[in-house]
């Protein structure tokens, strides 16, 4: 067995200042001889788990956008209409900007997260102005395969005095960001920032910066 050997079986063992005497020791290499399967096998069983894991997830990134919604049941509502002096999106080069977006029409919740909304209800509001947003995104590009990630996100919280969970609420808009692009694509910068009042008692309005692969 030559010295590299000798060395790898010295650091999986554990072997101390007494390892040189494997080289004079038959019972020493057969203890060792019958050790290292064993590692290997957990240390194979291991990089297989991983590998495996690696691939899953690989796989789910590789997964097309349009593809996830079904694989999410998620329909998208119709694109909506500006209500002042502004469009819905701006393309720049490969960039997108996407104008505030706030939960659709049929959204009953009003008022302040942390007084008329609980924190969960301020979530679901987020995710649904996630929804808004999507469908815009797709209308300016013809379908939501051609982002090629999420860049910048700014979400806005009507907050009552004291309430400081910004983020939690801004998360039900990532999470439905990462449920569609996927973990790589869907994560950008964000801030989320709590304001003291949003336009026709919105709970929640958010903006979006997307680069577009073409």
């Amino acid at each position: 067995m030559g010295y590299p050997a000798i060395c790898y079986l010295r650091s999986i063992s554990g072997g101390g200042a007494d390892w040189g005497k494997y080289r004079r020791s038959s019972l020493e290499r057969n203890i060792a001889r019958r050790r290292l399967p064993m590692k290997c096998q957990k240390v194979a069983f291991v990089l297989v788990a991983l590998a495996l894991t690696c691939t899953a997830t690989f796989a789910q990134d590789q997964a097309s956008a349009e593809a996830r919604l079904k694989a999410h049941n998620i329909i998208l509502p119709a694109p909506g209409k500006p209500v002042g002096n502004y469009v819905e999106w701006v393309r720049v080069g490969n960039l997108l900007y996407l104008a505030g977006h706030g939960p659709g029409k049929e959204w009953k919740g009003k008022g302040k997260v942390g007084k008329e909304l609980t924190l969960e209800q301020g979530r679901e509001a987020a995710r649904d102005a996630g929804l808004q947003m999507l469908a815009t995104v797709r209308d300016a590009l013809g379908s939501l395969d051609k982002v090629k990630r999420v860049v910048s996100v700014l979400g806005m919280v009507n907050s009552a005095p004291g309430f400081w969970d910004q983020p939690k609420v801004i998360d039900g808009f990532s999470d439905l960001m990462t449920d569609v692009f996927g973990e790589a694509k869907g994560k950008g910068v964000r801030a989320a920032v709590g304001m003291a009042e949003l336009p026709a008692g919105m709970p929640v309005e958010v903006e979006m910066i997307v680069e577009v692969n073409e």
